[in-house]
C-alpha cells in the first residue's frame, strides 16, 4: 500500500506531490507474511508431505525407507565406536542412535533450508503465496522425517531399556568419581519442548539462509562444507563423558570448553539427554533460547528489508 499526499504552495502555486512512501519494508508486513503462512497450514502442509511421497515414489514401503536407512547407519557405527571407545553398547548405542536422528534434523534444515527459494522458483513466481509457506514446508518436512526416524529410538531403547532406566555411566559402573546419568524417567517428557525449541529455530534458519543463499548462490557451497566438520565437533559419534574426569581420564579435557561453545552441542543436548535418560544442564537452555530470540530477530529483519525482492533473484 502506498501512501500519498499534496502539499500546497503558498500564493496561489500549483499544489505539490510528494512521493508515495513504501510499507512494504516493515515489520508489519514481515509479521503478516508469516501469519499468513501460518494460516495456509493445508497448503504447506500438503506440500511437505508430498515432497516425501514424492521422494519414495514407486517404493513398497515409501518413507520408511528413511527410518531403515537411519537405523542401519547408527547400528553399524554404534557398534563400530562402541569398540573403539571401549563402552558399553546398551548405553552408546542409544546415545549415537538418538544424536544422529536429531543431527539428521538440524543438518537437513541447514542443508535444504539454504535451498527454500531457488527450489520453489516456479511456485513462487506463479502462486501469489507468502514467502513463509516455502519455509514452513521445508520444516514441516524435516519434522516428518524427524518423526519417522524416532522409531529407530522407540527400537533401540525398547531393546536396552533395562540398561537406561536406572542410573547408568557411558564407561560402565557408576563407581568412583565417574559421571553417573539419572536414567530414563518423567524427566525425559521434556524433551517435547526440546523438539518444539529445535523446530522454531529451524523456522529462522530457513527463512534467514533462504534469503541470504538466494542472492549470494556461493552460501550454500560453503555452508555443506561446513556441515561435515560441524558434525565430527559435535559429540555425536563421541560422548562427551570421555572429556570429563574420572575413569581413564585423570583431569577434565582442556578440549571441553571448545565442546560447551558449539551452540550445536545444545540444541542436540536438549533433545537427547532427556530421551536418553541423562540430565540437561540449565545453560544449554540458555543458550538455545538467546540464539532463538537472536536469530529470530535477523530473520525478521532481513524478511523486512528483502521480503519482496526475493521473487526477482530466484
Amino acid at each position: 500500500m502506498h501512501a500519498t499526499s499534496t502539499v500546497h504552495a503558498a500564493d496561489g502555486a500549483a499544489p505539490t506531490s510528494v512521493p508515495p512512501i513504501s510499507d512494504s519494508k516493515t515489520f508489519s508486513r514481515a509479521f503478516a507474511d508469516i501469519k499468513t503462512g501460518f494460516a495456509a497450514k493445508e497448503l504447506w502442509g500438503h506440500l511437505g508431505w508430498q515432497d516425501i511421497k514424492q521422494r519414495y515414489r514407486r517404493s513398497v514401503i515409501g518413507p520408511f525407507w528413511i527410518t531403515i536407512s537411519q537405523g542401519i547407519i547408527a547400528l553399524g557405527l554404534g557398534l563400530l565406536y562402541s569398540q573403539l571407545f571401549a563402552l558399553p553398547t546398551a548405553t552408546f548405542l542409544p546415545y549415537i542412535s538418538t544424536g544422529f536422528i536429531i543431527w539428521g534434523f538440524i543438518s537437513g534444515c541447514l542443508s535444504e533450508g539454504m535451498e527454500t527459494f531457488i527450489s520453489n522458483e516456479g511456485l513462487i513466481k506463479q502462486l501469489p503465496a507468502p514467502l513463509s509457506v516455502y519455509v514452513l514446508r521445508t520444516v514441516w518436512r524435516q519434522t516428518l522425517m524427524l518423526a519417522h526416524n524416532l522409531i529407530v529410538y522407540v527400537i533401540v531403547v525398547a531393546i536396552f531399556f533395562t540398561s537406561l532406566d536406572q542410573p547408568y555411566a557411558m564407561s560402565g559402573e557408576c563407581v568412583g568419581q565417574v559421571l553417573c546419568h539419572p536414567g530414563i524417567g518423567w524427566y525425559s517428557l521434556s524433551a517435547i519442548p526440546g523438539i518444539l525449541v529445535l523446530a522454531l529455530n529451524a523456522g529462522w534458519v530457513t527463512l534467514l539462509l533462504g534469503i541470504i543463499s538466494t542472492r549470494y548462490r556461493d552460501i550454500p557451497q560453503v555452508i555443506n562444507s561446513l556441515i561435515q566438520l560441524l558434525f565430527y565437533m559435535t559429540p555425536i559419534v563421541w560422548p562427551i563423558d570421555q572429556l570429563m574426569a574420572g575413569g581413564a581420564r585423570d583431569s577434565i579435557s582442556g578440549a571441553l570448553p571448545f565442546v560447551y561453545a558449539n551452540p550445536l552441542f545444545h540444541f542436540i543436548q536438549i533433545v537427547r539427554a532427556p530421551l536418553i535418560g541423562q540430565a540437561v544442564s540449565i545453560n544449554s537452555w540458555y543458550v538455545v533460547l538467546g540464539i532463538t530470540v537472536v536469530g529470530w530477530g535477523l530473520a525478521l529483519v532481513a524478511m523486512r528489508n528483502y521480503r519482496s525482492r526475493v521473487s526477482y533473484w530466484v
